[in-house]
């Protein structure tokens, strides 16, 4: 989630790279973090180059494990 940070808008394959996170298991992790909320698909009409950001309830939990 902290490549998300700071209100980047990145497609999948850049979030695994940021995250150490093997490609082929991203879009898991990804509905994972839908599911509770905490990133969100701004364009899911589109199927390949989808944009993810955090939500703000994201950005807040993000905050929380910097400090």
């Amino acid at each position: 989630m902290k490549s998300l940070d700071e209100g980047e808008v990145l497609i999948p394959t850049q979030i695994a790279r940021n995250s150490d996170i093997r490609p082929n298991h991203i879009s898991k992790v990804l509905a994972e973090l839908k599911a509770h909320e905490l990133v969100e698909c701004i364009n899911p009409e589109v199927r390949k180059g989808r944009l993810y950001r955090l939500t703000d309830k994201g950005d807040e939990l993000v905050k929380n494990i910097d400090d």
